[in-house]
């Protein structure tokens, strides 16, 4: 029966060895996460493919001042002899040759000249939307910068509560082995042993909750950064110590307006809108343009057709318009409503994300002194009630209390230097200015 349970205990070990070195540890940095979550992200994907369809456009409006050549041919073959009437004078159909075949050619050529702007309007409105479509992928990168950001500083609070707990939960067994011995000696009531060994069982169970949410954040981690859910990461535990002063709220304003991506795109598309309605208003105009054009026949044995050349002047004008309302004119200008009015709700929406983020990273970095204040009172008091208990002037319930209230001081600093320097990011990309390296 020993020898089943050291085979027993040998296989368990020689499993959880090859669990953990099938399991890859990655240390990575922030800035490495975040590159790791751009390069992987599939609202990018998304971003590039509309960028490539927006320079698709451009490229069709392009297209437009091109001159246009045009080839066609056909050939008829005719079962049924054709009956021909021809009103030449002096020439009779009668007697005439069969006619069975038909071949007919021809090329045209057109070179715009003039479309009252529409050409040059749809080039240059297309150029802006290409780069409303990059400036709009830049907020997107802005804001999964972000993100990962706050999946990493959700990975490091859970690490390091758990490095927290791990060293209370030694102190604390180390403490039952004490008082049991004390307790075996009559020193000390069972009673007050059974509330120590209950203070250890809390710190178990917070451990395995702080464990559990590692675990999960650590998952989350690696989909967002593209990596296999079984990547174990460790997170740079210095960047928390990255955060700037504060400066003026009206600094960060001017930032915005400055920097902000999506104000930008809002910018390129009203201007894009702002030529659309000249493009519009160019419907009503005609159209002119050079033609020129080559013919050939063959009907054999009674017509062949060759070097038939034209050139010429068309002109093209829809007389349509002239009763019709031109729908286009007051789509384009409802588009350029809608986009003023869209800035000016954006503007009011930036104004007070930064304000209010200014806020949140102003509480955040006053809240670390006070979480540090309190540690350092926390584990004073400890140190002062162990005393007391050592001499006998303090119950177990109340060391019992000091000790929860040092630990909880203590994960409340690292948690309050980790939301401040989260809290200074969210600032930074609330003003366009988050750096992505």
């Amino acid at each position: 029966m020993k020898k089943i349970n050291n085979s027993a205990i040998a296989l368990l070990f020689f499993g959880a060895v090859h669990f953990f070195h099938a399991q890859e540890v990655k240390q990575l940095s922030l800035d490495e996460a975040v590159q790791l979550g751009i390069s992987n992200s599939k609202s990018l994907k998304i971003d590039a493919a509309k960028i490539e369809e927006a320079t698709a456009d451009l490229l069709e409006a392009k297209n437009r001042q091109l001159p246009e050549l045009k080839v066609s041919g056909s050939y008829m073959y005719l079962p049924l002899k054709p009956t021909i009437d021809l009103k030449i004078p002096g020439v009779s159909a009668a007697g005439g040759p069969e006619v069975h075949q038909v071949a007919f050619g021809s090329a045209n050529l057109s070179i715009p000249v003039y479309s009252g702007g529409r050409i040059k309007y749809g080039i240059q409105s297309a150029k802006y939307l290409v780069e409303a479509s990059k400036l709009s992928s830049e907020n997107d990168k802005i804001a999964i910068a972000y993100n990962v950001a706050q999946a990493y500083n959700n990975l490091f609070k859970a690490n390091q509560a758990i490095k927290v707990l791990e060293e209370n939960l030694t102190a604390s067994q180390k403490r039952d082995e004490t008082f049991l011995k004390l307790e075996n000696n009559g020193v000390i009531a069972r009673n007050d042993r059974l509330k120590a060994n209950l203070q250890t069982s809390n710190i178990e169970l917070q451990l395995l909750e702080a464990k559990n949410n590692y675990n999960i954040a650590n998952i989350n981690m690696d989909l967002l950064l593209g990596l296999p859910e079984t990547t174990e990461l460790k997170v740079d535990e210095n960047y928390i110590d990255e955060n700037s002063d504060l400066k003026p709220v009206s600094y960060y304003l001017s930032e915005a307006q400055q920097n902000r991506k999506d104000l930008q795109a809002i910018d390129q598309q009203r201007k894009a809108a702002e030529l659309g309605t000249k493009a519009a208003k160019a419907e009503n105009l005609p159209s002119i343009a050079l033609t020129g054009g080559y013919i050939a026949a063959d009907i054999p044995k009674f017509l062949t057709v060759y070097n038939a050349i034209n050139f010429g002047v068309g002109i093209s004008y829809n007389l349509s318009n002239i009763w019709k309302k031109n729908s286009s004119l007051q789509q384009s200008k409802a588009r350029e409503m809608q986009l003023s009015a869209t800035n000016e709700l954006l503007n009011d929406n930036i104004k007070l994300e930064v304000n209010k983020e200014y806020q949140n990273s102003d509480y955040s970095k006053k809240r670390i002194s006070v979480f540090e204040k309190s540690a350092e009172q926390a584990n004073e008091n400890y140190r002062i009630t162990k005393n007391k208990y050592d001499n006998g002037l303090a119950t177990m319930t109340e060391l019992l209390d000091a000790d929860a209230a040092q630990i909880a001081a203590n994960v409340g600093v690292i948690n309050a230097k980790a939301d401040a320097a989260l809290a200074y990011r969210k600032l930074l990309q609330t003003t366009g200015t988050l750096t992505i390296k």
